[in-house]
């Protein structure tokens, strides 16, 4: 592969680990094993979110970048007689998106390769093969001929089923395809942040952290911030990418390859006025190129960060990002290095006079 780098073998890792919301031990420990030499401490909250902790000033500010280690998946609710397993969407799906994708359900025995199965459309009236088929009447063929035989391979009811995708630079090595770009790259970005202040002075103590359960409902993102009670939040995430067929940009005017996106609103937070005009600032000053994002629906951690105790001013910066919540996403990695850069421009100037003007503004 055309300039197969450090960082692309880490964003391989990351994307390849398998971790849906309630089992992220596989890119919990991918995140660990790439983080833990940029940092003095690496600890775990209660709920299985990686919290690691670089002190720049003992006494200065708390500063957390949060990506999430989860990724939307499936679990095993149930097997029938034949062998078929059936499942629950673990985060948000679009049944468009499902059909005749491979799995793998993680066992107890080890790994198993699925496909996503329904009735097919030739025995099917006229009318029905014109709507989507419904989540409900899919299933996963394991290729088991009985319920006593899918259990012999390991199967039970509560087992993970994670998408298959083998992460793939594209002719234009910039643009890179794999699963879970939400949102390892998010975490991808809290180890870069971490590893770019490794020798540098900054005037506070940062917390790279990977949170779980982000996509049902932002919960590794509360217990946290909880634990580590910050003073200012960066949630880091993807965000929709606009550029393509048939997307008007009052819809989403965001393109890959233009830099970091700021979220100025979404459902779960309104962004705090005091952390972004300082943030737009650092970029201009610097040249760093960025985009303004503001989504009707669906959040990020911020949601949950800027919740926390007394509040937390915090801020969401998302990578543009094409078919999110499917097999295979799309991002650019200068909108990775942007980000990167960014937030490390940022820290470098989070004093606690600072912070305390942005937050008392």
């Amino acid at each position: 592969m055309a300039n197969f780098d450090e960082t692309l073998t880490m964003l391989k890792d990351l994307t390849d680990a398998k971790g849906i919301p309630g089992n992220e031990r596989e890119p919990r420990e991918v995140m660990k094993k790439y983080i833990a030499s940029h940092a003095e401490e690496v600890t775990t909250d209660h709920l299985g979110s990686l919290i690691a902790k670089k002190t720049g000033e003992e006494n200065g500010p708390k500063v957390m970048v949060a990506g999430h280690l989860d990724e939307v998946g499936f679990m095993v609710t149930r097997i029938d007689d034949k062998g078929f397993i059936f499942f629950q969407p673990v985060g948000g799906w679009w049944n468009q998106v499902m059909l005749a994708q491979r799995v793998t359900i993680m066992t107890r025995e080890g790994d198993l390769t699925g496909v996503i199965g329904s009735k097919p459309p030739h025995i099917l009236s006229p009318e029905a093969r014109k709507k989507p088929v419904e989540i409900k009447d899919m299933f996963v063929d394991i290729g088991a001929s009985s319920r006593e035989e899918a259990e012999e391979f390991g199967v039970r009811p509560g087992d993970s089923i994670v998408p298959y995708f083998e992460f793939t630079q594209m002719k234009n090595d910039k643009l890179l395809l794999a699963k879970a770009w939400d949102n390892r790259i998010g975490c991808a970005i809290a180890i870069e942040v971490l590893k770019r202040l490794k020798d540098e002075k900054h005037p506070n103590v940062v917390y790279g952290v990977g949170t779980v359960q982000e996509e049902i409902g932002l919960r590794g993102a509360g217990t946290s911030a909880h634990a580590i009670k910050p003073d200012i939040g960066f949630g880091v995430d993807v965000g929709i990418a606009g550029d393509m067929p048939g997307v008007d940009d009052k819809d989403a005017a965001s393109e890959m390859g233009k830099g970091p996106q700021i979220v100025l609103y979404d459902a779960s937070m309104v962004s705090h006025k005091g952390v972004r005009d300082f943030v737009i600032n650092t970029a201009e000053e610097n040249n760093i190129p960025f985009q303004y994002e503001s989504m009707p629906g669906g959040g990020t951690d911020s949601g949950k960060i800027h919740l926390t105790g007394d509040g937390v001013p915090s801020l969401s910066i998302t990578i543009p990002t094409r078919y999110i919540h499917s097999h295979a996403a799309m991002l650019h990695r200068d909108d990775f290095d942007n980000a990167v850069d960014l937030i490390v421009k940022v820290i470098k100037k989070l004093d606690r006079k600072t912070v305390e003007s942005i937050t008392f503004s």
